[in-house]
């Protein structure tokens, strides 16, 4: 299954973040759970952060990614999304 990365810039509105934070960070650790989510946490500055997904394809991320309390609430001001190929990492499964 493929990887990809989501970077995530925040809209100004600082209450809107953090009144949607706790349903966003709950989304996440089911996701986690299940596996989808491999990575995520917000940049130092708190002004967006950074994600792992391991998913089927690009469908299925572009659901994810709208199911997230950050999307449906407006929290989100832009993302950029790109399809990893991670080499090196303890992590992954051992190459075959």
């Amino acid at each position: 299954m493929p990887y990809f990365t989501a970077d995530v810039r925040y809209t100004g509105d600082r209450e809107l973040l953090l009144a949607t934070r706790p349903r966003h960070r709950e989304y996440l650790r089911a996701l986690a759970e299940r596996g989808t989510v491999v990575a995520a946490g917000p940049w130092s500055d708190d002004l967006g952060g950074f994600t792992v997904y391991q998913v089927a394809d690009q469908t299925e991320l572009d659901q994810v990614l709208a199911d997230d309390p950050y999307t449906v609430e407006g929290v989100v001001a832009q993302r950029t999304v790109r399809e990893w190929r991670p080499l090196l990492g303890g992590w992954l499964p051992a190459a075959g």
